[in-house]
């Protein structure tokens, strides 16, 4: 009621000002649309979501000491049960199949993790770059660029190299001059 004009106040002492209900109003809507958004989220963005989410807890789980310890154990009961089934070829085929299909997903697992850490620091570098003064701004997303355009980078950056230990050890030379 305090939010109300004086002259709104009498007449009206319930309703919100003109103020008020375009604010009221473009809370709604834009609830509303948050609301559509979210139903309309394909199944695809869901899927990606819980893998990113999944990947990063199994990778925080199956990177531990102890993923690395049960893999141990289980390894030491298929060869100590080798004896016991002759060594027989349904027994190799157990272990074949079992390390393959791990294999197999945890690929998928450690690229989505890497992909993340490596888009992660890639942001970090070029957050780098552009914030110190002199840097060379064209030097973001570099990932970007072709073979050809690295290759001529690195070139660059080689020659820097060999021009600042030519300077290194001219300057190393004129004070070892300079100190005797």
């Amino acid at each position: 009621m305090s939010g109300q004009p004086a002259h709104l106040r009498s007449y009206a002492p319930d309703c919100p000002t003109t103020c008020e209900f375009e604010v009221v109003s473009v809370k709604k809507t834009q609830a509303q649309k948050s609301n559509q958004a979210e139903r309309s989220r394909d199944f695809f963005c869901v899927v990606q979501d819980a893998f990113r989410v999944f990947a990063r807890n199994s990778s925080i789980i199956l990177g531990s000491a102890w993923a690395f310890a049960i893999a141990v154990v289980v390894i030491i009961i298929w060869a100590v049960t080798g004896p016991t089934f002759h060594f027989s070829n349904t027994w190799q085929l157990i272990i074949n199949t079992g390390t393959t299909i791990v294999t197999f997903l945890m690929v998928f697992l450690i690229q989505n993790t890497q992909n993340r850490d490596a888009k992660a620091v890639h942001l970090k570098l070029d957050e780098i770059i552009r914030a110190i003064k002199g840097a060379r701004n064209e030097l973001v997303d570099l990932e970007e660029l072709s073979d050809e355009e690295l290759k001529k980078l690195e070139n660059q950056f080689q020659q820097l190299r060999k021009k600042a230990e030519q300077n290194g050890t001219q300057s190393r030379k004129a004070q070892s001059a300079k100190s005797r």
